[in-house]
């Protein structure tokens, strides 16, 4: 969307050249010959499902993935061709469409695995599917010591083709043994199933975690999401990954109040004044997804320099104290994640603030901010 084609002082600029650019680096760190799938669940993490996807087709992505049917549809009916794994569960009334718009099926379990195989037999097609091991996340997924039968009666279906296999990773930042422990349960399942003559293509389970810190678990399939929009999942990995934003959270100052020494601010008067000050209001709030704990916290940039959020944000509205600047006007830009001038606001920096996830942060704003995408290469 062109900024010219909305009327809102707050928007969200997606910088598509950066996506290519975290895709090459990521890619380069793989042995030769391993493919990636990309998340784009989730509206790809906030960015725009359609828009990123289409950045990563032409950078050369192999796999998309989804976490249900209707966001493998929408990349359907917009022309995206790729394969596409939907990584979550699906129902009975799920199955025609599904195999109707060569979209790969996540099976966990028989009765659903037969579903399937009966469908693609009366369409007369082959279902694809990728099959789900639970080596210790504990949500969907076979367990990891009974899928080898699990698998072998899948392989007397005649309607599904067994494309893939994979895990999924708890912890992958935060311990290093478990994860270790997974990759050799998911190893040996590999052996077990070659031992007994099935060869599936497709292995993987390294989310953007794995794929910087676990080579061993490459396999020959990668599945980042995170990275692809210049994130980290832990702050431990700022500066150490060569990472590009992709994503800037802006508004425009709409209001300025010059407020005396001793006033209150915003609901439930949590911040008074401690001099004499100039408040500017900001046209977003809880609402638009700056989030309310970010009240009396935050910090967003004006003309170059941190400004403090102050009271509480409200679901349209925030206030910020300028006061200490040399110059204000109303329109100035505002910066409530990205860069300006020499500084930046990280949205690892409000996940911190906000004691979540970047994966969250991003996630929450809303469908009403614009998405203004904008790509150099």
């Amino acid at each position: 969307m062109e900024k010219s084609l909305f009327y809102r002082q707050t928007w969200v600029e997606i910088d598509l050249s950066a996506v290519g650019r975290n895709y090459r680096t990521l890619k380069k760190a793989l042995p030769e010959g391993t493919k990636m799938m990309v998340a784009v669940k989730a509206n790809a993490y906030g960015h725009g499902i359609v828009e990123v996807s289409r950045k990563l087709v032409a950078c050369g992505a192999d796999y998309l993935g989804v976490a249900c049917l209707d966001e493998a549809l929408t990349l359907r009916k917009n022309l995206i061709h790729v394969p596409i794994l939907n990584l979550g569960a699906f129902l009975k009334s799920d199955a025609a469409a599904l195999i109707d718009n060569d979209v790969t099926a996540t099976v966990t379990d028989y009765p659903m695995a037969l579903e399937l195989n009966k469908v693609a037999g009366a369409l007369k097609k082959k279902a694809k599917i990728h099959v789900k091991i639970d080596t210790g996340m504990g949500r969907l997924g076979v367990w990891h010591s009974e899928a080898d039968d699990f698998i072998l009666k899948l392989c007397a279906l005649p309607h599904l083709s067994i494309e893939g296999l994979y895990t999924h990773f708890p912890s992958a930042d935060t311990d290093e043994a478990f994860t270790r422990s997974q990759i050799t349960m998911f190893c040996a399942l590999v052996t077990k199933l070659e031992i007994k003559g099935v060869k599936i293509p497709l292995k993987h389970s390294a989310n953007t975690m794995a794929l910087v810190g676990y080579k061993d678990a490459h396999f020959n399939l990668v599945r980042p999401g995170l990275a692809i929009y210049g994130l980290h999942p832990t702050e431990a990995l700022i500066g150490k990954v060569d990472l590009a934003p992709v994503l800037s959270f802006k508004t425009r100052i709409v209001y300025l109040k010059n407020v005396a020494k001793g006033r209150s601010i915003s609901y439930g008067r949590t911040h008074i004044t401690k001099n004499d000050t100039v408040i500017a209001t900001l046209p977003v709030g809880y609402g638009d997804g700056y989030n309310r704990l970010l009240s009396n916290k935050g910090r967003v940039l004006v003309n170059g320099e941190f400004c403090p959020v102050v009271g509480v944000v409200c679901m349209d509205q925030t206030m910020i104290d300028v006061g200490h600047l040399k110059s204000v006007r109303l329109e100035d830009e505002v910066v409530l994640a990205g860069t300006q001038k020499d500084k930046i606001i990280r949205i690892e920096e409000l996940a911190h603030l906000c004691h979540t996830i970047p994966y969250e942060v991003v996630c929450w704003i809303s469908p009403r901010v614009p998405r203004v995408y904008i790509d150099k290469e």
